[in-house]
């Protein structure tokens, strides 16, 4: 804080001629003062302390001198009675110093600050020499301080910079070393990458090789399991065929007759009514045989499956369809999952099934010709509570016996000369039933002729 420019007069000096600093108390001085005045103001009283001091009555000396040392600098220059009492104070605490001042011959090795502080207080004659005096000494010691620290500052830079150039040369030896070090084993690295590299490529040349040949084991390996479960399907074929076989016969031995007699009478059946068509289809009138009759002349043959399908008709009009079951004695033998998933695959397997056996019922009807509807029964997830509508018999595969080895089954039980029409997309099914004398159908044939019922 910048003190005015006059002082007040001290005590007891009035009307001498007035002394002022023409420049700011120097700080060194200012603080001496500051300290000066909170040592004394604890031996004061509250009254004796001008207004603006009173709340610091209660501090320390420390926390005065931080908290109100510019009140009391203030207090100090503009009141002469406040800095009396502050006076009398340091008179008593240092007599011998006040005593010089007073009689203008302060102490040579006093420290320069309590001198220029005390008189600042004391105000003496000539008092303002003292302070300023006092501000250059301690100016002067503050610069020979600072000299001497700056040479200190310099001297050791000055030997650290030595030092530090020591240290970089020797670091810059070591990092030459390690470089050139490091130099050596990134050629020998790079050397072991080119091998690795070159070891690598092998390597995946040989993993190529490997995986190749396991490609082609793998391959064979699928073609004989494949071959395998053919073989394991019709050895399962033929051992269920056995077994029906083996059924059939103990049901026609409980019921006192033979497979072949019912093939027979079934064969005959058919013979007879063949020969009904073909005089319901000539018109002949009734009549024994005449004497004509033994001559020797072409005569219509008895039309059959193979008859039906020289007709030009094309193999999806329904029309064949009907042709083929007007046939004697025709037997329909239906795939019925390649009929359903064919025309409405969407649907659950048991409307499926409810909607083909509805359309079945009304062909039977519509033709009188006998229809059986076979189902895979590896499609059932329980047993299938079903009553199988008038004409048509519903039959499911046993377990470990597909749909379509049940069709040939069908197929191989019928008569040679029956005629047995079979309908299935399934290439494997149609040729089968082809070679065993049966007349193979697209499942839209059918679909198609259910959809006009």
């Amino acid at each position: 804080m910048e003190q005015p420019d006059s002082g007040a007069e001290p005590a007891g000096a009035a009307g001498d001629a007035a002394e002022a600093l023409d420049r700011p108390l120097p700080e060194g001085v200012r603080r001496r003062v500051v300290a000066l005045v909170s040592d004394a103001f604890g031996g004061l009283t509250v009254a004796e302390l001008p207004t603006q001091l009173r709340q610091y009555a209660r501090f320390t000396p420390s926390r005065r001198a931080k908290f109100a040392g510019n009140a009391m600098a203030a207090a100090l220059e503009s009141d002469p009675v406040f800095r009396q009492r502050i006076a009398e104070r340091l008179t008593q605490a240092q007599p011998e110093l006040c005593g010089a001042l007073t009689a203008g011959s302060p102490p040579a090795a006093a420290d320069p600050l309590d001198v220029a502080a005390a008189a600042y207080v004391l105000r003496p004659t000539g008092w303002v020499k003292l302070v300023a005096a006092a501000g250059e000494e301690a100016q002067r010691a503050d610069a020979e301080r600072a000299d001497e620290a700056g040479r200190r500052e310099l001297e050791r830079l000055r030997e650290e910079l030595v030092e530090a150039r020591g240290l970089t040369k020797s670091e810059t030896e070591r990092l030459r070393t390690e470089l050139e070090t490091a130099r050596k084993e990134a050629e020998s690295l790079r050397r072991k990458l080119r091998s690795a590299q070159s070891d690598v490529k092998r390597g995946e040349a040989a993993l190529r090789r490997v995986n190749a040949e396991i490609d082609t084991i793998r391959s064979e390996a699928a073609v004989q399991v494949s071959a395998a479960e053919s073989e394991s399907r019709r050895l399962k074929a033929r051992l269920g065929e056995a077994e029906a076989a083996v059924e059939a016969g103990r049901r026609a031995a409980r019921e006192g007759r033979s497979v072949e007699d019912m093939r027979l009478r079934l064969l005959l059946d058919t013979v007879l009514e063949s020969a009904q068509g073909l005089r319901r289809e000539l018109a002949l009138p009734p009549a024994s045989v005449h004497p004509a009759d033994t001559v020797d002349a072409v005569e219509p043959g008895r039309m059959s499956p193979k008859d039906i399908a020289a007709r030009a008709l094309s193999e999806t009009d329904p029309a064949l369809l009907d042709q083929l079951l007007a046939l004697p004695q025709a037997h329909l033998v239906v795939d019925g999952y390649n009929v359903t998933k064919t025309g409405y695959p969407t649907m659950p397997l048991e409307k499926q099934r409810l909607r083909l056996l509805g359309g079945l019922s009304m062909l039977a009807a519509q033709t009188g010709a006998e229809i059986t509807c076979v189902f895979d029964g590896a499609e059932l997830a329980a047993p299938v509570l079903l009553a199988p509508p008038r004409g048509v018999r519903v039959l499911f595969s046993k377990p470990g016996v597909t749909a379509d080895e049940l069709i040939r089954q069908l197929v191989r039980a019928e008569p040679p000369g029956r005629p047995v029409v079979v309908v299935s997309t399934d290439r494997e099914v149609a040729d089968g039933v082809a070679k065993a004398g049966a007349r193979p159908v697209a499942s839209v044939l059918l679909l198609k002729r259910l959809s006009r019922v």
